[in-house]
Parts: C-alpha cells; structure tokens; sequence
C-alpha cells in the first residue's frame, strides 16, 4: 500500500473491515448462546487472536505502545467497550434493520463531533452525502419503529455514538498506535460480561458459529477500523459503515427469513448509492 494516498489507504481500510462486519448481525441472531454469553465470547477471542498477532509483530513494545497511546488510549478503551456491548444487546432487542438503522447516524455524529473537537468540518461532498443518507435513515426508521423495541433502539444508538467519539478519538491521535487499547478494549468486554453470564457453554453449531463470528466478524474488521481514521476523516469512515445498514439485515432476510421492510430495502438503495458516488468522487480527485 506504500504508492496508495492516505485517501485511498483510509477507504480501502473501511470498506474491507465493512465487508467483514456484514454478516455479523446474521451470525448474533443464528447462535443459541444468551446474550452475555455472546458478549463474552466476542470479547476474548478476539482478545487473544489480536493480541498474540501483536505480540508477534511487536513483540513487547506492544505494551509500550499501549501506555504512550495516554488518554487517547484511555478514551478508546472505553468507548470501545461500550459500543462491544450496546451493540449486541441491542440486537437481541430490537429488530436487526433498527439496530443497523440506528447505527446509521454515526457519521452525522462524527461530522458534528470533528467540527466541534477537530476543528475539521467535513467538506461538501461528505457533508451532502451525510445530509442524503440521514435522510434516508429516517425514512427506514420511521417504518421500522413500530416493529422493535424501544429500549433496543437505544441501545442502538448509544453505539452509534461510541463509534462516531472512537473514531474521532483515533482522527485526533494521528501518530498513536491504538490498535493495543482496543485489544484492551474486547478484555475488558469479556471481564464485564462475567458478570451476567450464565454458562460458558458452546453446544452444536455454537461451536462453528460463535469462533468464526468473533475472528471474521469482530477480530480483523476492529484493527481495520483502528487504523482507517489515521487516512481520512472520521466521518468518511463511518460512512462506509452504512453499507452494513442495508447488507446486514438482506444476510438475515435471505438466511432465517426476518424480511427487512419495502422501506428499507428503498432506503438502502439510496445510501449505498450515495457511498458508492461519494467515494469514487473522493478517490479520483486524491
């Protein structure tokens, strides 16, 4: 990736980690595993796989590179681990398009959020497609609210929120490597879940479903979004996410038969039409 832009490195980076995430919110509803068990289990093994990985390649400077992260570090631990857990609970609350639809509102957040702390107001490309594809969010969601659940909801965007200060935490440490302190992050998910859990039991399917959910799903795309918004802004990478609010409810309409309503399906056009015109604009003018 040494001859790619940073433009180029940042969207490449969002848009395979949001190629992994798709099938994530599939692969919740799928497993037989109650919720806080599921909470635990995306929270240590991804915990472990990352961690051994960074070790291999960092060998004991991973740990000082977690402690010079400083308060950014700190922040992203906790923002982190919330947004781990909110998002799960959500899901097995709530419809899977609200909770998606929900998450949604990340960039808007995020464009709000770098023009307070960043100084870094999103340019006019990025601020119409955010505009267009709220627009659209709104649409599906005011369809979608009468078939959830109000505390789901919620749920859903308090994760929207963590996602857009995450990101905008990663955007104001450049130079840091936070990649260790969302490591930290999934340790401390899977330390909180000990505390509902009931059973730490994998019986059947769990067995394939739950390690293949918490590597392909959780694992590979959390270091890929670590590291996209040293590239390009935090609300240019949440933006990619909003494929996931279309893609993910079609994996659980087409697999366990959970239709996402006609509005949704019109809504997600829309945004993935606006994502798709909004990064080839942004990549051919890099």
């Amino acid at each position: 990736m040494k001859n790619f832009t940073d433009q180029q490195k940042g969207s490449l980076l969002a848009f395979v980690a949001v190629v992994f995430i798709t099938p994530d919110s599939l692969f919740i509803r799928l497993s037989n595993v109650d919720t806080w068990g599921l909470v635990f289990y995306r929270g240590i093994i991804p915990f472990f796989t990352v961690f051994f990985g960074m070790l291999l390649i960092y060998k004991l400077h991973f740990f000082k590179i977690l402690f010079t992260s400083g308060y950014h570090g700190l922040i992203y631990v906790i923002t982190f681990s919330i947004t781990n857990i909110t998002f799960v609970v959500s899901i097995q609350n709530t419809n899977v398009a609200n909770t998606l639809v929900m998450i949604a509102t990340a960039p808007m957040l995020s464009a709000i959020l770098g023009t307070i702390f960043l100084k870094e107001p999103p340019d006019k490309k990025t601020l119409i497609s955010i505009v267009i594809t709220f627009i659209a969010i709104i649409y599906i969601f005011l369809d979608s609210l009468k078939l959830g659940n109000f505390y789901g909801d919620i749920l859903g965007f308090i994760t929207a929120f963590g996602l857009a200060v995450g990101a905008i935490t990663i955007r104001s440490a450049k130079s840091k490597n936070l990649v260790p302190a969302a490591v930290v992050g999934k340790l401390f998910v899977a330390s909180f879940a000990l505390l509902f859990i009931e059973s730490f039991v994998l019986e059947n399917t769990d067995l394939i479903i739950v390690p293949l959910m918490c590597i392909l799903c959780v694992a590979i795309p959390f270091v890929l979004v670590t590291i996209a918004p040293r590239f390009i802004p935090a609300a240019e990478v949440n933006l990619f996410f909003l494929l996931e609010t279309i893609i993910g409810p079609i994996w659980v309409w087409l697999i366990i038969k959970e239709q996402p309503s006609i509005e949704t399906l019109q809504g997600g056009i829309v945004i993935i039409l606006t994502i798709a015109i909004h990064s080839f604009l942004k990549l051919k003018n890099s």
